[in-house]
């Protein structure tokens, strides 16, 4: 409901005015790195995930019958 007064044929208009260059390695967020390297590196499954992966192992593997020779 922004711009009420405007009449339909008139647009607002935003004029972008070059600003001063940024230098190239500057990164966007300065703290993200620290995050990344806090968080980087191999992660464990939790206890319940390697069970879980334990129990789809054990079904793929299949039955053989053992026989009384």
């Amino acid at each position: 409901m922004a711009n009420k007064a405007l009449a339909t044929r008139q647009k607002m208009r935003l004029l972008a005015k070059p600003g001063p260059p940024t230098p190239i390695g500057k990164p966007r967020n300065p703290f993200a790195g620290f995050a990344k390297n806090r968080s980087a590196g191999a992660h464990v499954k939790t206890e319940a995930a390697q069970r879980a992966e334990a129990k789809r192992a054990l079904k793929k593997v299949p039955l053989k019958a053992e026989d009384d020779e």
